[in-house]
């Protein structure tokens, strides 16, 4: 023995230097995957702040946050380069009639704003997660309360968790087979929320179910035997305290929801859309017309026209509001949970 050593110190030897070094590498695995995503996230948040803040007041581009998308038109008038949308521009002809011998250059989609694809996404967003809630939470009550346990639940368990690894693109398949076609309601909000609620109803069904298991038993027990029914238990002395857990799912759904763009595709999303969704002639209307979307949006302006400076702006400025947006939604759910965890803590 070394002198200084002690006798209970532990001696180095090959399972330590292994333990070490996967110990390490699992460390550097973990800091590659945070420098990637804040790479990705500090590239949009970086180029896109350009386009939703202004140096000057008011500081925020208000046009970008509240206008349609207008083509974009570029020409040198009397010596100086003009960039103008549509209306602005067909404004400055009527004024300047020399300007239809001038050469220009026109960019779709390059500019106006994207205040109806952000109408969009919430609307998508917060009515699919309605559905999503109301037929998870019912099913995962009726999994976890009153079925038995037996073959037939066991495979409708594991009928859920495959439906949770089905790539996207078949939910929009099956979206606009049975939706759209099948019952007749086209591209619209309503089959678009139908599909994207069944999309992420397996994460609401499990995250559910393991929140109502959460609940200790004795919660159950002293309510029937005070002579409570079922129901009654389940409703007053169960399913306040599995909220939070309920809720800590919808964040879950409402991240893959938003930012789905091949279920809405085929369901629910159009490329243009000159009139806001509660513009219309009936009330009923508002339930079967499509609406423009912020990750249709993206998916066009960077793949469908031709990509140039202008576009860039664009899609960065798109993508960080739409970040913004999911971020918003996100935490008031984990406002509500917070409030109800400690409303119902036990």
């Amino acid at each position: 023995m070394n002198a200084g050593s002690h006798l209970f110190q532990s001696q180095p030897n090959i399972a330590r230097r292994s333990e070490r070094v996967t110990f390490w590498l699992f460390r550097g695995a973990t800091y590659l995957v945070l420098c990637c995503g804040l790479g990705i996230f500090g590239t949009i948040f970086f180029k896109g702040a350009g386009t939703v803040f202004k140096a000057e007041a008011p500081f925020i581009n208000t046009t970008f946050l509240t206008a349609a998308p207008e083509s974009l038109y570029v020409f040198e008038f009397e010596g100086k380069k003009h960039e103008m949308g549509d209306q602005e521009f067909r404004a400055f002809k009527q004024q300047h009639p020399a300007v239809e011998k001038v050469k220009t250059e026109s960019y779709v989609y390059s500019a106006g704003g994207i205040f109806p694809c952000i109408v969009g996404t919430v609307l998508l967003v917060v009515g699919s997660m309605s559905i999503a809630l109301v037929l998870g939470v019912c099913a995962a009550v009726y999994l976890n309360e009153y079925a038995r346990d037996g073959m037939f639940i066991r495979f409708i368990r594991l009928a859920i968790l495959n439906l949770a690894g089905v790539p996207s693109i078949v939910f929009g398949l099956f979206g606009f087979g049975m939706f759209v076609i099948f019952f007749g309601w086209n591209v619209s909000l309503l089959a678009g929320w139908f599909t994207l609620a069944f999309m992420v109803l397996p994460v609401v069904i499990t995250a559910s179910e393991e929140s109502l298991k959460a609940v200790p038993k004795g919660f159950r027990e002293g309510s029937l035997a005070l002579g409570a029914t079922k129901w009654q238990t389940i409703r007053k002395n169960v399913l306040p305290y599995a909220l939070p857990g309920i809720l800590t799912s919808s964040i879950l759904g409402i991240a893959r929801v938003a930012g789905e763009t091949a279920p809405i595709m085929f369901t629910a999303a159009y490329v243009v859309r000159d009139k806001l969704p509660w513009e219309v002639a009936r009330a009923g209307d508002f339930f079967f017309q499509g609406v423009m979307a912020l990750p249709y949006h993206i998916y066009v302006v960077s793949s469908k026209i031709p990509q140039n400076e202008y576009t860039e702006r664009v899609q960065y400025g798109t993508a960080f509001v739409f970040l913004l947006v999911v971020a918003l939604i996100a935490t008031s759910s984990i406002v509500l949970r917070n409030h109800l965890r400690g409303r119902y803590k036990w």
